[in-house]
Order: C-alpha cells, then structure tokens, then sequence
C-alpha cells in the first residue's frame, strides 16, 4: 500500500506547493484513488510533480461538502472522466463560514464545492455507508456520543435565508482493508475524532491500524484555557485507542504541538507532499 499526500497547508520537504486545504493519492493491490482534491488545480501540479499520473485513477472519495477538499475536482475531471467520484448527496448543499463581524466584509462565508462538480457524470451519490469492493469502504456518523469540536461551531449550513449549525452528515470516512491492516482516512473531522472512532468501533467490531485525518481545531486567534484543555482532553482520549495517527491540515500547528505533547509517537503529521506509506 502506498499513501502520499498531494496537498496541505504545510510545506514538506518535497517542494510541493502548500495551500489550506486537503488530498491523499493513496494505491492498493486493486486500486489507485484519491480521497479529496484540495483547493485548487495546483493539488494536480503536486501530484506530476511526485510522478502520480492521475490518468490512472479509478476512485474519488470526497470526504466532505468543503471547497478546500473539493476544488481540484472540475480540473481533475477534464483529465479524467472514467474515476467514480464518491460523496454524500448532502455534500452539495450550501455551507458557510462564520467569520464574526468585520468590517467592510460579509460575516458569512460560502465554504461549500462548486456545483457543477454535481453535474458530472463519473458523480456517485450515497445516503450513508456503502461498500465498494472487498479493499474500499465509507462509513458514516450515525450516533454522537461526544460533543463535536468547538472550531465547528462557527461552520454553517444555510436554507432559504436562515443559516443553522452544520450536523456533518456530509462527512464521510474511507476504510481501506489491504495487505492485513486496516486503514481509517478521513478529511476534517467535523464530527469529532471520537465519534469517527466510536462509530468505527461499532460497525467493524475493532479499531483501524492507523487513522488518518485532520482534527479541525485550529483557530486564528489565541486559544481560551477551556479550548486547550478541550484539545488535551481529546488527545489523552486518542491514547486509549491502539492505532496509530497521522494528522494534517486543518489540526492546526499549535494544536498538533500540545497532542503531540501528550501522545508522543502515537501521533504524526504528514506536510505536503510526503509519504506516508
């Protein structure tokens, strides 16, 4: 197995450009795929640049509703229009960022894909889980047993002219079974770290051999005691579980520094470019 990211917002040590956002080319025995497409058309440029022919690719998994995991996916389907492109059909909703009050700007921010990645023919759309082969799964959140993140609060979903907190059911999380070792990827986080795994738990019976995700607690603006706390506690939890993590994105430097802190090798961060497996 083979899993190397092709974008982040961290620069690595490969000399891959570097943007908020996220994507893994990832190849088993049976399949070469991608979970999410960053931002931009530049993930595509990373990817030729560590030598990943996206021609070949069979499999797009769109971890969630969020133009920084989905914008590189109308220029990726010009190249290929053959790769099945997984995601939940509440991921082309309308969801928005909110950024506070500021001046001269708007307080709610669109954060959703662009909709005429929902046009594309190759689109595969679920409700919940579905089993793709005997290698690729996607599971989802049913049940929440945690409170989700406090960076999540701000993040919204709009209707009509109301704007309510966003649930998270878009999200969902790739199992790959390969080789004798199951692998958990997933984007953010939205839901929580905690109920990804709980939610694991329960429907494989086990926990993964190694999660990869991003935790979604990063902030622009200093942490509050109780917020560092929060992500302490998460990380303390995390060490109760026997896989390994690897974090990225949207973890947030600072935070990835007070985990590591606690979970010392139980916890990696993969930076733009690099190779996991």
């Amino acid at each position: 197995m083979k899993i190397i990211n092709l974008i982040e917002n961290t620069e690595g040590s490969t000399g891959c450009a570097c943007a908020h956002g996220l994507s893994f080319y990832i190849e088993t025995e049976a399949h070469k795929l991608l979970v999410d497409l960053g931002p931009s058309g530049e993930t595509l440029n990373n990817a030729a640049k560590l030598g990943v022919d996206l021609k070949n690719i069979d499999t797009v998994v769109l971890s969630h509703g969020h133009y920084d995991h989905s914008g590189g996916i109308m220029p990726f389907s010009e190249i290929n229009d053959k790769a099945k492109i997984y995601m939940q059909k509440t991921a082309v909703l309308d969801y928005y960022a909110d950024d506070g009050i500021v001046p001269d700007a708007e307080r709610y921010r669109y954060v959703g894909i662009d909709k005429r990645i929902a046009e594309l023919k190759q689109v595969v759309f679920l409700n919940g889980d579905c089993k793709i082969d005997d290698e690729l799964e996607i599971y989802t959140v049913k049940d929440k047993k945690h409170e989700i993140p406090f960076t999540n609060r701000r993040l919204l979903i709009k209707n009509g002219d109301e704007y309510t907190r966003d649930s998270f059911d878009h999200e969902q999380y790739l199992v790959i079974s390969s080789q004798g070792k199951k692998i958990l990827v997933s984007g953010c986080a939205h839901i929580g770290i905690l109920n990804i795994m709980d939610a694991y738990y329960e429907k494989y019976g086990t926990y993964p051999d190694m999660a990869v995700s991003g935790f979604h607690l990063m902030k622009k603006t200093p942490y509050h005691r109780n917020q560092l706390e929060e992500i302490e506690d998460i990380a303390h939890k995390l060490m109760q579980y026997p896989t390994q993590f690897i974090t990225c994105h949207c973890t947030g430097v600072e935070a990835y520094a007070l985990m590591k802190n606690i979970m010392g090798g139980k916890l990696g961060y993969v930076h733009s470019g690099e190779q996991i497996l």
